[in-house]
């Protein structure tokens, strides 16, 4: 089986051209995402054909569940289906069908090569029950005192198509023991489905750092839909406008909300290697 390796940001993803392919997905995840006995990765992608938009994406974590978006894994399939001619661009836009519905995307080339995306994430989910979160409470809910490990972590949570709990603080989000609280978090019962969890200082008007422990993964390098989820937090708690420059351990990513509509990211994408699984 054919695959590419691609990274958005760091967030590194096997991407598959499964338009004819039939398989175990969630079983392949497991086997090539593992970083010693596999190809390695956060995910995997798998593109396959759909009949609301020009292509469908699917995205399985490393522990074989599927996740309903990502906004980086989307950067990734979209660069794979475009550079390799799965699908043509109109006016250098298409729409990606995902588990959060259909997103419009558009995309900036480099000799003929896609460098970077700017991609449609959805509308915020802001109620308890649309995040899921155990909890009954009108919406938004913008600090909630989340009990961990002895420690009370104020978050904010929104869904992206996928859940988030976002928790701003003022230190140096490398100073956070991620590793420690991140599982507790991602798998606190006061989320049914787990949760993804960011940990944000802003820096500046207008810039803010991120750390990110994703639901099904671990840390991770970036997160779109984290970064998405982070913007709509930042607004909710009024630390932020209209706009935000993103700062990942893998870069950099930029975005939009009017505290209305759909959320905006933009950030770039590459591809590291290709090859052929043993199938």
């Amino acid at each position: 089986m054919d695959f590419a390796k691609l990274q958005a940001t760091g967030n590194d993803f096997v991407v598959v051209d499964a338009r004819k392919l039939d398989r175990d997905w969630g079983e392949f995840a497991r086997r090539v995402c593992d970083r010693h006995f596999g190809v390695g990765g956060d995910g995997l992608i798998i593109a396959a054909p759909s009949s609301t938009a020009d292509i469908r994406m699917r995205i399985f974590n490393a522990d074989g569940s599927e996740a309903e978006m990502s906004g980086n894994g989307m950067r990734c399939l979209v660069k794979f289906a475009v550079d390799n001619g799965l699908v043509t661009p109109r006016d250098n836009e298409l729409d990606v069908e995902t588990g959060a519905g259909v997103m419009r995307v558009q995309i900036t080339t480099t000799a003929g090569r896609v460098t970077a995306v700017r991609e449609t994430m959805g509308r915020p989910r802001l109620s308890p029950r649309d995040i899921p979160m155990a909890i009954e409470a009108p919406a938004p809910v913008r600090a909630y005192p989340l009990q961990v490990n002895g420690r009370t972590l104020d978050i904010t949570p929104v869904s992206m198509g996928n859940p988030h709990a976002v928790h701003f603080q003022d230190g140096a989000v490398e100073d956070f023991p991620l590793y420690e609280l991140g599982p507790l978090v991602e798998r606190h019962a006061l989320f049914p489905n787990r949760a993804n969890f960011e940990v944000v200082r802003v820096l500046a008007p207008g810039r803010a750092e991120m750390r990110v422990w994703e639901r099904g993964v671990g840390e991770t390098l970036s997160c779109g839909s984290g970064a998405s989820a982070v913007m709509v937090a930042a607004r909710l708690r009024e630390l932020a406008g209209p706009a935000l420059e993103l700062r990942v351990p893998g870069g950099v990513l930029n975005l939009e909300w009017d505290g209305k509509g759909d959320v905006i990211l933009s950030g770039p994408v590459e591809e590291s290697f290709r090859g052929s699984w043993p199938d």
